[in-house]
C-alpha cells in the first residue's frame, strides 16, 4: 500500500468514526451505516492532505496518553471522566493509539473491543524497574514479563521502562535537588538488568525503550550518556521525552541528535517555562509542579519547546514508531479534548499528516 492510499484509508476510518459519533445521541443511532459511510468518504476525500509528509505514515503512529484526562501518579487530579469518554475523545481528536491508564479495563478482551470500536491501539505499557535497591530483581523480572505478555496480546512492540529505585518524583520533596545518585555498583546492577530484560524483549520481537525521568537516577545528560554507553544497542533503546528532558535542564534536540539511531519511542511533552521557573525557584515537588500546570501539549503557544527541529532530526534518522503526545494537566482547568485537538492539529501542520 502506498503512502497516499494509506493516509486516505486512515482519514476515511477517522471520518467514519467522527460521523458515527455525530450520528449518535444517548446511544441511539440517528443515521444508517450506509449514510454514515457515504458522508465519511466525502469528508475523507476533502480533508486528506496533499503536503509532503515528514515521516512515512505507515511506519510512524500518533498516540496520546490519558494523562490529560486523569493522572495515575495523583488520583486527585481528575474530573470524573470515564474510560469510554477518554478513548472516544482520543479518537475524535484524530489519534491512533494510547498508553494505558488506571481507568482502562484490565481484561484484554474488553480493552481490545473498546479500542477496536474507536480505531485505537495501545502504544506501550510502563514498567518500573528496581535494580538499584535490594531484593527487587525477581519482582522486576516478573513485572516485565507480565507487561511484555500484555503488549504482545495487544499487538504492540514497545515496553517503556524507567529505574525507580529511590526515585522522588512521587514524593513531597524538592524533585531536582533530591534525585538519586547511583554508585558504581548500582549502575552495574541497572545496566546488567536492562541488558537482560532487553534481550528477553528482543527474543519475543519486542523493544525495551528506556525513559529518562525527572526525579529518578537517570534524569540528566551524563546519566543518559552512561546508560547508553553501558547497554547493548541491540537490546536497550531510548525513549525521547521532550518534557522530562527540558524540566531537568537537558536540551531535547541535543539528545535527539546524539542518540537518533537508538530512539525507538517518543513522548512529545511541552513545558510552560514560567511555571517551571517558579517550581524550581520554590523547590517544588514534581506533583506540585504538575498541579501548577508545568506541562502542556505541542502546539500550545504557552509552551517553550520547539518541536519542529526535533521532529526533523528524527525524520532524518528514519525514525519509525510511536509519537505520543503527553501532558499531565488538570482536566478541570485544561479541557482534555481541546488540548488533544490542539496537539493533533500541530502535528498535522508540522509532519504533514
Amino acid at each position: 500500500m502506498n503512502n497516499s492510499n494509506y493516509f486516505t484509508n486512515i482519514t476515511l476510518r477517522r471520518a467514519i468514526a467522527h460521523c458515527l459519533l455525530a450520528a449518535m445521541v444517548g446511544g441511539m443511532v440517528l443515521a444508517s451505516p450506509a449514510a454514515v459511510a457515504e458522508s465519511a468518504y466525502a469528508k475523507a476525500k476533502i480533508t486528506a492532505p496533499t503536503t509532503k509528509t515528514l515521516f512515512d505514515p505507515s511506519k510512524v503512529f500518533l498516540g496520546i496518553t490519558p494523562t490529560g484526562w486523569v493522572n495515575d501518579d495523583d488520583p486527585t487530579i481528575d474530573d470524573d471522566i470515564g474510560f469510554k469518554q477518554i478513548v472516544s475523545e482520543m479518537a475524535l481528536a484524530g489519534f491512533q493509539g494510547s498508553s494505558v491508564g488506571h481507568k482502562y479495563p484490565t481484561d484484554t478482551k474488553v480493552l481490545t473491543d473498546e479500542l477496536n470500536l474507536r480505531g485505537l491501539k495501545i502504544s506501550e505499557p510502563w514498567v518500573g524497574t528496581y535494580y538499584t535497591i535490594k531484593a527487587m530483581d525477581e519482582q522486576t523480572l516478573e513485572t516485565f514479563k507480565k507487561q511484555m505478555a500484555f503488549i504482545k496480546t495487544m499487538g504492540g512492540t514497545d515496553i517503556v521502562v524507567a529505574e525507580l529505585g529511590n526515585a522522588v518524583h512521587q514524593q513531597p520533596v524538592a524533585v531536582l535537588p533530591n534525585k538519586p545518585e547511583f554508585t558504581d555498583a548500582q549502575w552495574k546492577a541497572l545496566l546488567d538488568g536492562l541488558n537482560m530484560l532487553g534481550a528477553l524483549a528482543e527474543k519475543e520481537g519486542m523493544r525495551l525503550c528506556y525513559h529518562p525521568h525527572v526525579g529518578t537516577g537517570v534524569e540528566k545528560a551524563p546519566d543518559i550518556d552512561r546508560l547508553m554507553a553501558g547497554t547493548d544497542p541491540k537490546y536497550v533503546h531510548l525513549l525521547l521525552d521532550t518534557g522530562h528532558l527540558f524540566y531537568a535542564g537537558v536540551d531535547p534536540l541535543a539528545i535527539a541528535t546524539k542518540y537518533a539511531s537508538r530512539i525507538k519511542h517518543v513522548h512529545l511533552k511541552n513545558i510552560r517555562k514560567s511555571v517551571l521557573d517558579s517550581s524550581v525557584a520554590s523547590n517544588s515537588s514534581f506533583l506540585d509542579s504538575i498541579r501548577a500546570g508545568v506541562f502542556t501539549v505541542p502546539g500550545d503557544s504557552a509552551g517553550a519547546i520547539n518541536f519542529k527541529p526535533i521532529l526533523e532530526t528524527l525524520a532524518a534518522a528514519n525514525y519509525q514508531g510511536w509519537l505520543v503526545v503527553e501532558a499531565e494537566q488538570d482536566p478541570k482547568k485544561a479541557n482534555p479534548l481541546v488540548y488533544a485537538q490542539m496537539a493533533r492539529q500541530y502535528l498535522r501542520e508540522t509532519i504533514g499528516f
